[in-house]
């Protein structure tokens, strides 16, 4: 039935082009967005998993930078330590060298007084970011033996969140402790030769009266006695440097794995979505034409009505 009150042919034509150009305007905001899923209203679900994980991730973020902080700290630990290992060497050979007849002690000790100097430049110089493993004050409200570096944070299947830590245990590595000088280079002995004094491995002199072959043996001992504890304490901090830089590693790949999974989600494929703009752009033309074809049937009825 022909009527001039209902077009039937443009009503489906405008609802076919209608829906066609929705389609268009959402494949549109994809391309222009890059996002098949951009807000809650696209796909709830996906939506609110690629939040969550963006907001993860912004917190590994953080966790990189406070891995990179406690590095720093340990890699300054550990050049202090070495470099003081060095000095010691040299003021165990100072003291071998003591140990000869006639040399000159007063000299020899001169240059130990010097390397007992630099050893304590050495440490109070190993700080970073107001922190230093080397030479501490164990009396000091905000001491504390242990530190702790950020290393993770997870999330767990119940949605409960937790951050674990790198913890590291500085009292092997003090060499220095001007609370009560338990460290490995202030912690005092006495030796049993006649000269019979009581110095550390800062502090021994070997011009003090009576000292014999008994106290510089003894001097000896205990100096190669803090270096092996030397040792021991660069070995903690090489192991955790290394420790602190898997960690590092092993973040970044996460980000980058958690990026990735979000990116499946919600990104859309550019090459579908322009694939169906082309389509759709298409469409739009077909139904316009198909719209106009419906409006003309109108003018096909007034043409019966002419003489």
């Amino acid at each position: 039935m022909s009527s001039i009150l209902t077009n039937v042919s443009a009503m489906t034509a405008l609802q076919s082009l209608t829906q066609t150009n929705k389609q268009l305007e959402i494949t549109q905001a994809r391309i222009a967005t890059g996002y098949k899923v951009g807000s809650a209203a696209d796909n709830a679900a996906y939506w609110s998993i690629a939040t969550t994980m963006r907001s993860d991730n912004k917190a590994l973020s953080t966790v990189l930078d406070a891995l990179g902080l406690g590095a720093a700290k340990v890699d300054v630990a550990y050049t202090g330590v070495n470099a003081a290992i060095d000095v010691v060497d040299e003021i165990k050979m100072k003291l071998v060298a003591a140990r000869e007849p006639g040399v000159d002690k007063v000299k020899i000790q001169s240059d130990i007084s010097a390397l007992q100097q630099q050893l304590i430049s050495n440490a109070g110089a190993a700080s970073f970011s107001g922190e230093n493993w080397l030479s501490v004050d164990s009396g000091a409200a905000t001491y504390t033996a242990t530190k702790s570096i950020v290393a993770s944070f997870t999330r767990a299947s119940d949605g409960t969140v937790s951050v674990s830590t790198i913890d590291i245990d500085i009292t092997s590595t003090e060499l220095f402790d001007a609370d009560d000088q338990s460290g490995i280079l202030d912690t005092e002995f006495t030796t049993t030769g006649a000269g019979a004094v009581t110095v550390a491995v800062s502090t021994l002199d070997i011009t003090a009266a009576d000292i014999d072959n008994t106290d510089l043996d003894e001097m000896i001992t205990s100096v190669d006695a803090a270096l092996a504890s030397m040792t021991t304490a660069a070995s903690d901090l090489g192991a955790a440097k290394k420790r602190v830089g898997l960690q590092q590693d092993f973040v970044g790949k996460l980000m980058d794995s958690i990026e990735r999974g979000v990116g499946q989600l919600v990104d859309a494929d550019m090459t579908e979505e322009s694939t169906r703009l082309q389509a759709l752009q298409v469409q739009q033309q077909l139904g316009i034409q198909a719209l106009s074809i419906a409006n003309a049937n109108s003018q096909n009825v007034l043409a019966l009505f002419r003489g």
